[in-house]
């Protein structure tokens, strides 16, 4: 996406630059998504992990070595965490700044071919389009993020403040060896951050009803999470002498219960009132005036809000049924049966509230709940004032980037004291589903985006106060 810019602001990126950003962002997406799936295997009670053989790791390393200028700069300490996440500490001249960490991740969730458009590991290009699984979540930043620095050493570029990089291999499954392992290597070193920037929200172009123009939201919280086990055990039998009450019939009825008997509407405890009401004048009349008033209108917001999934998940607790095994012959009644249910966990809960709140609709011991992964609170509210230097400069490297107005906070539905949460992309309504779900894909001028973003935002972090101009010039 070419942008233009203004005398002050960001300068126009050459056709040279875009052309040849476009051929780098295209050899590298290929090489990238040719690469072997990472694969999760099981080990002990459950408990993933990742697995590469030794050649397959040293074609990701390969892969990442597309970045020359990356790997020989002087400036850069480069380290292997946790056998197959990646640190980067790029060094700046100004040691008196706070660093702060951009933070990606390599591993996508599973894909079969069915339904696809093109394979989901191809690669391929079509109208525009590449096609790929993690696409969107989250190659796209890996990249970004990368390129975007490759290009800043290229003009001879070095950074007034020093930053860290951080690339996990296993944030679909928890990040325990992955995310974990890098910030406790950080911890060792008692590193400070002034802030950490990790995926979230997009500029979106039409998602939230009624809105004039596209928005940009950061998110500077996020809804905590648990994932929990639901386990019926009873001895087996022979089909022909059924029991009354079988196990897969007591595990469906708990499950029922929970999906009809969602958690409370919570709008308005949480900081998605505040978001809207910021938001307010970039609504069509009337929704402006009442957005405006959610003292007096809230409750009428919530209840249209929750008719949508993703209007449903910003207000409560959302409840997902993910996995149902049971039985192993047509003839055989199972022993046990299992369900998966993962809570996300809205800001004004706890995962201690969800729990007690499960277990009264339940209403039956024969189910007995476990969880074999990680799982959390939601965090505190991150700052976002006027004074916040991490805040303002994620949003200034918006407006610089994508020319929107307004850039508001918002509270991330996803899972990531200053860390901000931002996807530099364009999303509209129709591209929700495709992260992860089918035919997931990024435009080319999206990709070439996300680089701008990145590129800019390593150079208005290079300061000590708040930005208020941009001093890049290309």
């Amino acid at each position: 996406m070419a942008i233009s810019m203004g005398k002050g602001s960001v300068g126009v990126l050459t056709g040279v630059f875009i052309a040849s950003l476009a051929v780098v962002v295209a050899v590298l997406l290929l090489r990238t998504y040719n690469l072997p799936e990472l694969k999760v295997a099981w080990k002990g009670k459950g408990a993933p992990r990742i697995e590469l053989e030794e050649d397959e790791r040293e074609q990701l390393y390969e892969a990442l070595k597309a970045f020359p200028r990356l790997f020989n700069s002087s400036l850069v300490e480069y380290e292997l965490v946790g056998e197959y996440s990646h640190l980067f500490n790029v060094q700046g001249s100004d040691n008196s700044l706070l660093p702060y960490m951009l933070i990606a991740h390599l591993d996508v969730v599973p894909a079969t071919p069915e339904g696809w458009d093109l394979p989901p590991f191809s690669g391929e290009e079509k109208e525009g389009y590449i096609y790929g699984r993690g696409s969107l979540d989250d190659k796209n930043r890996v990249i970004g993020i990368l390129q975007g620095l490759e290009f800043l050493f290229k003009r001879g570029y070095k950074p007034r403040r020093s930053f860290y990089i951080g690339l996990g291999h296993d944030e679909e499954i928890g990040g325990r060896h992955g995310a974990k392992e890098i910030v406790k290597t950080l911890e060792t070193r008692n590193v400070k951050l002034e802030f950490l920037l990790d995926e979230g929200f997009e500029v979106l172009d039409g998602v939230i009803y009624g809105t004039k123009r596209p928005i940009a939201l950061i998110g500077v919280t996020e809804k905590g999470t648990i994932t929990l086990n639901l386990t019926v055990h009873s001895p087996p039998g022979h089909s022909s002498m059924p029991p009354r009450e079988s196990r897969i019939g007591i595990l469906s009825a708990a499950l029922s219960r929970l999906e009809q008997d969602q958690m409370p509407n919570r709008f308005g405890k949480g900081p998605e009132g505040a978001m809207f009401e910021q938001l307010a004048d970039e609504f069509y009349f009337p929704l402006n005036i009442v957005m405006a008033n959610l003292w007096l209108f809230g409750p009428l917001v919530s209840r249209i809000l929750q008719r949508t999934p993703s209007g449903n998940a910003l207000v409560r607790t959302t409840t997902a049924l993910t996995i149902f095994n049971a039985g192993i012959k047509s003839n055989v009644i199972p022993q046990t049966a299992r369900a998966t249910v993962n809570f996300r966990i809205h800001p004004a809960e706890t995962v201690n509230e969800v729990l007690k709140a499960m277990n009264t609709t339940i209403m039956d011991d024969r189910v007995i709940p476990s969880s074999d992964v990680p799982f959390f609170d939601p965090p505190s509210i991150s700052p976002h004032d006027e004074e916040t230097f991490g805040y303002q400069t994620v949003k200034r490297s918006i407006t610089d980037v994508f020319l929107v107005e307004p850039v508001a906070p918002g509270v991330s539905i996803g899972n990531t004291a200053s860390i901000y949460k931002f996807r530099a992309l364009v999303i509209k309504d129709e591209d929700l589903s495709r992260f992860h779900g089918i035919n997931e894909r990024i435009s080319k001028e999206g990709i070439e985006t996300v680089v701008q973003f990145y590129f800019q935002l390593i150079q208005n972090s290079d300061t000590d106060i708040v930005p208020v101009q941009s001093h890049l010039e290309l």
